[in-house]
């Protein structure tokens, strides 16, 4: 396994490279959602590539970039094991430089949902995937539909700023009772995953609700179920259009999301489905 953590090195590598470079962006702390992004790399590309860095630029002051898990070493374990052979490791120094002071922002698709509750956020995956990028050079990355504002949002990033890098987005990983894998749900203790486990049984429900009362009627009545599972509190529940995630008031002939963003406890989970 070669673990680069300078951009010298990085770029060394790079020059040797041939053919296409599949690359997978993550902030550590694998499930098996990150290593199904890198196997479906590894079927489509000659040389892949994964990323593990904590991306201080899209936690808000408040938000957990201190304690958030970092598990370098089993990371690695868990890649090796698939056949990724090369990871792009940087400190943040090598990322963030004194003085720098060079932001992306992508107006529109960023500033409804997660953009209203976490203002600075995507503005912070923008500029830091807009770095990888330049770095890695890859011919296609690899992004799970689960954080899926943030994959349409890079969709709209690259279609304009021509950036010359297919986005691939790749379906949601759940466990065996249909919770969307995310390294937050270990902050959660055995009541609270059961709880968690339901979210996703809650969207399912939408399907049925639009036949028979309006869209906003059906929000409501969703966010009533979140919480009488046990959630304490609904950022959103909304269906939106898939591609602009604009606010719709029918679902004809659109394709049609719907996303929930809730807490448990301390633990904020966000999930989404096609409707």
């Amino acid at each position: 396994m070669l673990i680069l953590k300078t951009l010298k090195d990085l770029r060394a590598w790079r020059t040797h490279i041939n053919g296409s470079v599949g690359f997978v962006p993550t902030m550590g702390a694998l499930h098996a959602g990150h290593l199904s992004l890198a196997e479906r790399s590894l079927v489509e590309n000659e040389t892949t590539i994964a990323s593990i860095f904590v991306n201080p630029t899209q936690f808000a002051p408040h938000e957990d970039f201190d304690t958030y898990p970092r598990t370098l070493e089993k990371d690695v374990e868990l890649l090796e094991n698939i056949g990724v052979s090369t990871i792009w490791a940087p400190p943040v120094s090598e990322i963030y430089p004194d003085n720098f002071q060079t932001s992306v922002r992508v107006s529109g698709v960023s500033e409804v949902l997660e953009g209203t509750f976490r203002s600075d956020h995507f503005e912070g995956v923008t500029i830091v995937v807009n770095k990888l990028f330049m770095q890695v050079q890859p011919t296609r990355a690899y992004f799970g539909e689960k954080d899926y504002q943030q994959l349409a949002v890079l969709r709209k990033m690259v279609e304009d700023l021509n950036i010359p890098v297919e986005i691939v987005g790749c379906p949601i990983i759940r466990d065996d009772k249909g919770l969307a894998l995310s390294s937050r749900n270990a902050y959660l203790n055995p009541s609270e995953l059961k709880i968690a486990q339901q979210l996703n049984g809650v969207l399912k429900q939408a399907s049925d609700l639009i036949k028979t009362i309006s869209i906003q009627e059906s929000e409501h009545q969703l966010e009533q179920n979140i919480i009488d599972l046990g959630f304490h509190k609904v950022d959103y529940i909304t269906l939106r259009c898939a591609k602009t995630l604009q606010e719709i008031t029918s679902i004809d002939d659109q394709e049609t999301r719907i996303l929930v963003a809730a807490f448990l406890g301390t633990v904020r989970l966000i999930d989404n489905m096609e409707i």
